[in-house]
């Protein structure tokens, strides 16, 4: 009598990760850099934070049970706090509760959800629902703590939720948003940037120490940061050789405003972005150059969340043009 030798349904081989294991690896690596944040401008970022992920989770479990989804696999893989903090990130410390509830509902109802949930969107949804309320909000978030001024807990829950955010005493431009107000004035790069230090070196350089555990652990690839500071250079050393007293650095762009966390948190994002080497660094190139263009000559003093949103648009034809000729047929 023959022996009956039973396979079970593919695949045969167990997942070497999960979505979960990715993202607490990302939650980890934001660390550092979310550490030196409180530390620049109090912890702020802690209450933003935590009412993005309350929002960003109440939003999931609404369209899942919409949806007729199980809660407890999608609410347990990190996928929907990883999209708040990077949200929360880009927040002043004492932006209003509501802002947070309407950017979370941008991103995980209509850039997730309405595209069929998690690996099926096509923008990436912490950057659709900044961008929302960047431009909707944008006196909310027009104002950053200054660097010698501490935020005393009462004020910054005051701004959270009563809506009276001490602008006048505490708050300032960004460097960016400063630097552009100051060219605009007829001063030069140095003078607009003269004493004004609120530790975005050493945050980017926190981002930077991130991404490079990420890598290490091969979470995200090297292509992606690889194009963004090609494209910051290529775009904003030629213009800074050419009038350095008109034009920031490279390095003002690279230490400044969203390059380093874009470049390894935000525009990495496997789901949105290009899958074939080649087009990631074409995407992360594409996230880079505008972004600077968007600083230089845009209504916005930062233009990551423009350029990773731009790109994610490209990416289905960045794969198309780019993908791998197969083995063993002509080019």
């Amino acid at each position: 009598m023959p022996r009956e030798f039973r396979l079970g349904d593919a695949p045969h081989l167990p997942a070497t990760s999960s979505v979960q294991c990715v993202m607490a690896q990302v939650l980890l690596a934001l660390l550092p850099g979310i550490a030196l944040t409180v530390g620049f401008q109090g912890p702020g970022l802690f209450v933003q934070a935590a009412l993005a992920c309350a929002f960003a989770l109440a939003f999931e479990a609404l369209m899942l049970r919409w949806r007729g989804r199980p809660l407890r696999p999608f609410l347990s893989d990190l996928s929907a706090p990883v999209c708040a903090v990077l949200f929360a990130l880009c927040l002043p410390p004492w932006a209003p509760w509501w802002v947070a509830a309407v950017g979370m509902c941008a991103a995980i109802v209509f850039a997730k959800h309405l595209y069929g949930g998690l690996g099926y969107n096509l923008f990436n949804p912490a950057m659709v629902g900044y961008v929302l309320v960047l431009v909707a909000f944008t006196r909310e978030l027009s104002a950053w703590p200054a660097g010698d001024a501490p935020v005393p807990w009462d004020a910054l829950l005051s701004g959270v939720f009563g809506g009276t955010a001490p602008w006048d005493a505490l708050a300032q431009a960004t460097p960016l948003d400063h630097l552009r107000d100051q060219l605009g004035q007829g001063r030069n790069v140095a003078e607009a940037l003269a004493g004004r230090d609120d530790g975005a070196a050493w945050i980017a350089m926190a981002w930077l120490a991130g991404g490079l555990w990420l890598l290490r652990r091969r979470v995200i690839h090297w292509h992606v940061p690889a194009g963004v500071l090609a494209g910051v250079l290529a775009v904003a050393l030629p213009p800074w050789l050419y009038d350095p007293g008109s034009h920031a650095s490279p390095l003002f762009h690279l230490a400044h405003g969203a390059v380093a966390l874009g470049a390894f948190f935000i525009a990495t994002d496997p789901v949105s972005g290009a899958a074939t080497p080649r087009g990631r660094l074409l995407f992360g190139f594409g996230v880079g150059a505008i972004a600077v263009l968007v600083r230089t000559y845009g209504a916005y003093p930062d233009g990551v969340a423009f350029g990773v949103l731009l790109m994610n648009a490209a990416a289905p034809l960045l794969d198309r043009w780019l993908r791998p000729r197969p083995y063993g047929h002509p080019p």
